[in-house]
C-alpha cells in the first residue's frame, strides 16, 4: 500500500514545518498540516491547513473522518523539559494521552503512524543508545514521551514507526520556542558570553535531515523503533565553539 494522504500534527513547530516543506514538494502526496493555531505560521505551499488540538477527542475524530489520512506523522508535543515538570497534566495530555488517541484512530482506519519521540526516554548515563536499549527516563518529559511510545506499541496494529531524535536544531517561521543553536546564535550576536557545560555529549540533529528520514519511513511499511540523529557525538561546549566559529 502506498501512503499518500498524510496528516501532520504539530505542523507549526520546527519539525512540522520542515516536513510540510519536504512532503508538499511531492505531487504524489496529499498533505494536511494541522496545529493548534488558527492559521499556519509558514508558507503552506501546496498543502492544506486546519486547526487541530490533539488533546480534544472530537476534533481528532473529525479530522480522521473529513480528511481520511492513510498516514499520520505526529509532531505535536510539549517538549520544554522544565515546562513539562511544572505543568504535568498538560504534558501528559499532549505527550501521552493524545498519542494513545491518535494510535487508536490509526488502528481503526488502518493508517500508518509515525510517532516522533526523544532521547529523553533514556537516563543519559551510557549513551549513545541503539534502538534495543532499555528506556529509563529521569524527568517527567521523558516519562510522558515513553508513555506515548508505549501507547503506539499497544494500539493493536503493527503498522507504526517510532522515531527518536536528539537535540533538534534549525530554522523556521514564527516558532513558539527556540532551539539550542538559535539560542547560541542570538546570545553571541548580542555580545553575550555563553556559560556552557562541557560534560554533556549529544548528537545534534538538523531538522531537514530528520524530515528526510521520516519521509523515507512513511512508505517503508516496516514496524519498529528508529533512532535518527546527527552522526557526530559532541559536547555542548564543542557545539557552542562550532557555532561561534561560523
Amino acid at each position: 500500500m502506498f501512503f499518500d494522504r498524510i496528516l501532520i500534527t504539530g505542523a507549526n513547530g520546527l519539525l512540522g514545518q520542515a516536513l510540510v516543506r519536504r512532503l508538499s514538494q511531492n505531487r504524489e502526496f496529499d498533505v494536511l498540516a494541522t496545529a493548534r493555531d488558527d492559521a499556519p505560521r509558514f508558507d503552506g505551499g501546496s498543502c492544506g491547513y486546519s486547526p487541530l488540538d490533539v488533546t480534544q477527542p472530537d476534533a481528532v475524530e473529525n479530522v480522521f473522518e473529513d480528511f481520511a489520512p492513510n498516514a499520520v506523522i505526529n509532531c505535536a508535543a510539549m517538549s520544554d523539559v522544565a515546562e513539562c515538570d511544572e505543568n504535568r497534566n498538560e504534558a501528559w495530555a499532549v505527550n501521552a494521552r493524545a498519542v494513545k488517541r491518535l494510535a487508536k484512530h490509526c488502528h481503526e482506519t488502518r493508517a500508518r503512524l509515525v510517532q516522533v519521540s526523544s532521547d529523553f526516554v533514556f537516563n543519559g548515563k551510557r549513551g549513545p543508545y541503539d534502538e534495543d536499549a532499555r528506556p529509563d527516563p529521569v524527568n517527567y518529559y521523558g516519562r510522558a514521551k515513553l508513555a506515548g511510545e508505549n501507547a503506539v506499541r499497544e494500539a493493536g496494529r503493527s503498522n507504526w514507526a517510532i522515531v527518536r531524535t536528539v537535540l533538534l536544531y534549525g530554522t523556521g517561521q514564527g516558532l513558539s520556542r527556540s532551539n539550542v543553536v538559535l539560542w547560541m546564535i542570538d546570545e553571541l550576536s548580542q555580545g553575550n558570553q555563553l556559560h556552557i557545560v562541557d560534560d554533556q555529549y549529544r548528537t545534534p540533529t538538523h531538522v531537514d535531515d530528520l524530515a528526510t528520514g521520516i519521509e523515507r519511513l512513511v512508505n517503508r511499511e516496516k514496524t519498529g523503533i528508529y533512532h535518527i540523529s546527527g552522526r557526530d557525538l559532541v559536547s555542548i561546549y564543542e557545539l557552542a565553539c562550532t557555532v561561534a566559529e561560523v
